[in-house]
């Protein structure tokens, strides 16, 4: 006698099974769906998936069975049914499971197994030669010389139907867990990359900056880095956000000055969907990215007026809504906020809230100009010309003279200027030294000014005094050293004239007698 049952029916499962896998990319739940549609429909009892896995399988979806049951479903390699179908990848069926040495019932799903007419299918799940795993069912029966050829030729087909589920989902696996470790290995490269060890600075000012952001890269504390243009305050707020407990988390930089005003709000907030004219998408701010990590917001004198008091709330009360939205967003960020404008003159004008200002100002941390550290350019520009040598496949040295110019130059762009000199020195210079010809006429003009400047300075008063002595003896010789007429001459009182005279030891020469 052949086990059949309608066609109809294994036509819809053999749909719902095939829609269930391709749902999402949830493999366990999807699994989950199959083995229930297999009881719903085709009456077969206590489905089970296996995957192999370290030289054994485990069921990881079942139907008809409690969480215990399917956590002792494990076997090695060649161990039972299930671990000899996954270890030769031939389907296995047991007529009746009580009268099977072999079945081991290690689940323990079947309670009075000698009792009851349990058939066990099993077949492999396979992709090409590859066993992937086992799929099995019960099958009750009632009386004996029942054949279940109709069952093992389905079994065969939703296995196939698995293996291809079950491959892809193995090869997301694998790239989501190749992109976990590509962004680890990227977190620790930075991380090493900003240690605030590996920041170049020999000099007095910056040791207290490095032992400053060293105390206080640990706490949660608000910090305002203030500075000219270029001294390097990203770095020194990268270097406490990688130093911190929030290393794991986002890192989010936004320029205030860099944005236009209109798309400020949106770009810090984010927006809803349909918000305004353009906003096909909702669209997260830098806000929403950075939860639990750091923002920095560099340049932050620009904030518009209007905006100041939703980045205030942001920092008292951790909240804000998106643009064009009414749910309220929680976030947990340290903000480090960095300027280069004076933001004491910006409050007294009104261009600034006063109180948002002492909620930044929590731990200011001043980065002193290249100028008033001088003796770290040296080590700054060997640092920079190795660095540009090596991207560029040079081996470029620098003149003694060039050396002398960049100590004695102002640097008035500071760190950032001088990294760009150097790159287009590696990148211009013709010979394997850069000589001052090929430095910017600015700055070759800058360092002559610089040079022979001080001599100029004391060499004018003495010019100025030479010139001024001509005049007066020159209007003297053409008024007889009538002093009073000689005055009116030059402009000057008479009184002045004679203070003049004295100043210079003018005196009318002696006229010899015959």
């Amino acid at each position: 006698m052949k086990h059949s049952y309608d066609k109809a029916k294994e036509l819809t499962a053999l749909y719902e099974i095939s829609k269930l896998l391709g749902s999402s990319l949830n493999l366990k739940q999807n699994l989950h769906g199959v083995m229930r549609v297999l009881a719903e429909y085709l009456d077969m009892k206590r489905g089970t998936v296996s995957l192999r896995s370290d030289g054994e399988v485990s069921i990881i979806a079942a139907h008809g069975m409690t969480a215990d049951e399917i956590k002792r479903g494990r076997y090695r390699l060649g161990e039972g049914i299930i671990g000899r179908v996954a270890k030769l990848g031939i389907p296995m069926m047991v007529p009746n499971v009580g009268e099977e040495p072999l079945f081991l019932n290690k689940t323990g799903a079947r309670k009075e197994i000698s009792k009851e007419n349990i058939a066990f299918l099993c077949v492999p799940i396979k992709f090409k030669t590859d066993v992937l795993g086992v799929l099995s069912v019960d099958r009750l029966f009632e009386g004996k010389g029942i054949s279940f050829e109709d069952d093992m030729r389905l079994l065969k087909i939703i296995a196939a139907l698995i293996a291809q589920s079950a491959k892809l989902y193995k090869d997301v696996e694998k790239e989501r867990e190749a992109i976990l470790v590509e962004k680890e290995n990227l977190r620790r490269e930075l991380k090493g990359k900003y240690r605030i060890e590996n920041m170049i600075g020999q000099s007095d000012r910056m040791q207290e900056v490095f032992e400053t952001v060293h105390r206080i890269a640990p706490s949660r504390a608000n910090i305002l880095l203030f500075g000219e243009s270029g001294t390097g305050k990203e770095l020194v707020a990268r270097a406490v956000h990688y130093m911190s407990s929030r290393e794991k988390g986002p890192f989010i930089k936004f320029n205030c000055a860099s944005i236009p005003e209109g798309l400020l709000e949106s770009e810090l907030f984010g927006h809803e969907k349909g918000a305004f004219t353009g906003a096909m998408f909702l669209r997260k701010g830098r806000f929403e990215l950075a939860d639990g990590g750091t923002v920095f917001l560099d340049e932050v004198g620009d904030l518009p007026v209007m905006l100041q008091p939703k980045i205030l709330r942001v920092l008292q009360e951790k909240e804000f809504e998106r643009v064009g939205g009414e749910k309220t967003i929680k976030v947990d960020i340290r903000l480090i906020a960095a300027t280069s404008r004076n933001l004491e003159e910006l409050v007294s004008t009104g261009r600034f809230r006063e109180d948002l200002y002492y909620r930044l100002n929590v731990i200011p941390v001043y980065l002193p100009p290249l100028r008033e550290r001088r003796e770290d350019i040296g080590p700054l520009t060997e640092h920079f010309l190795r660095k540009y040598n090596e991207e560029n496949g040079r081996t470029l040295a620098l003149d003694a003279a060039v050396i002398s110019i960049f100590h004695a130059y102002e640097w008035p762009g500071n760190v950032r200027e001088l990294e760009n000199a150097i790159e287009r020195l590696v990148v211009m210079a013709r010979g394997k030294t850069a000589a001052v010809s090929d430095l910017p006429v600015s700055m070759r003009d800058s360092s002559l000014k610089a040079k022979y400047g001080s001599q100029l300075k004391e060499a004018l008063p003495t010019a100025i005094e030479d010139i001024e002595k001509t005049r007066i003896l020159d209007a003297l010789e053409k008024t007889a050293w009538n002093q009073a007429k000689a005055a009116r001459l030059l402009g000057i009182t008479a009184r002045q004239i004679g203070y003049k005279m004295k100043k210079y030891s003018i005196r009318p020469a002696r006229t010899l007698s015959p």
